[in-house]
């Protein structure tokens, strides 16, 4: 009987073994992929902070440009009224003129 109930634990053995192998394959491979997403996670975290970069400075320029359109806007509407101005009393010294011709033909 002592042969018999050997058999079965030599069988059982081998199939623990042969189970143990497998998971240790399956934990390697578990390994191996896990290392993989670490890596493509650290390189998706290199590009967002590339992006992240870029962004601000695309902000930063874009800020820069708005204060320089801003302060174009105003030199641009100061030179218009300037030139509104300038304009009006060339009118008012034209009918000012022409009123005054007339009245100085007149008297000739």
């Amino acid at each position: 009987m002592a042969v018999t109930k050997q058999v079965p634990e030599v069988e059982e053995e081998k199939l623990l073994r042969k189970r143990n192998e497998e998971l240790e394959r399956e934990l390697r491979k578990s390994q191996e992929r896990e290392e993989r997403m670490k890596a493509e996670l650290q390189k998706a975290r290199e590009r967002l902070r590339v992006a992240e970069e870029a962004e601000r400075r695309l902000c930063s320029q874009l800020g820069e440009l708005e204060a320089e359109a801003v302060d174009q806007a105003r030199t641009d509407h100061a030179r218009i009224l300037a030139l509104m101005n300038q304009l009006s009393q060339a009118q008012r010294l034209l009918q000012a003129s022409s009123v005054a011709q007339p009245l100085g033909l007149a008297s000739k």
